[in-house]
């Protein structure tokens, strides 16, 4: 069942790979193989979602949500992820040394990650950022994710106050992508549908 799980995801991602994902992309990626792989108890998926994250160079910005709460810490790391990968591999002498080699890995990452902000938002409480500027016909990416075991919701809308992009699907994480037609500024929405507080990171591209 585990390795049936690991071929569907990886059959997912085969398209966005072979274009060339962006780093908001692999880091939505990496966060549903790392949650994948915690959900079955599956060392390797979750060392794969570390090397995937491990590519990253996210930048931290001074966004902030209108009247938000800022929150504390950083995105969900490469490190956090091989930790938890090594004590599901506790006696696994073998998947030891794929983690050991995971941390040893150099890479050159990207020239400039997905920036990011930490948010905090209260069980059934919502953050609405002031309008981001995007590009006329290039690919807009918003992405949010959150550590804690919590349902995030994000909906994206233009200057019109019209609809372009939403996923309420029940996780702590929730990615929207779009091209404008024009160039223009969107207003990001986050909503914490609960059952806990979480601080979460938003990351555009």
């Amino acid at each position: 069942m585990r390795r049936f799980l690991a071929v569907c995801l990886v059959t997912v991602a085969l398209p966005a790979l072979a274009e060339g994902p962006s780093p908001v992309k692999v880091a939505e990626l990496s966060a549903r193989l790392y949650a994948a792989g915690m959900k079955a108890g599956d060392a390797v998926l979750i060392l794969s979602a570390a090397k995937l994250r491990k590519s990253l160079a996210p930048v931290a910005g001074d966004r902030v949500a209108v009247d938000g709460m800022a929150g504390a810490g950083s995105p969900l790391g490469w490190e956090e992820m091989l930790a938890s990968a090594a004590a599901l591999a506790a006696g696994d002498e073998a998947m030891l040394g794929l983690i050991e080699d995971a941390k040893a890995e150099t890479t050159k990452g990207v020239a400039s990650g997905p920036v990011y902000n930490i948010g905090s938002l209260g069980n059934g409480k919502g953050d609405t950022y002031p309008p981001i500027e995007f590009l006329g016909g290039e690919y807009a990416e918003v992405y949010v994710e959150a550590k804690a075991a919590t349902n995030l919701n994000l909906a994206i809308y233009d200057d019109r106050g019209r609809l372009v992009c939403s996923d309420t699907d029940i996780s702590h994480i929730a990615y929207c992508g779009w091209t404008p037609a024009t160039p223009g500024s969107f207003t990001l929405k986050v909503d914490n549908k609960g059952p806990s507080a979480a601080d979460y990171a938003l990351m555009t591209n």
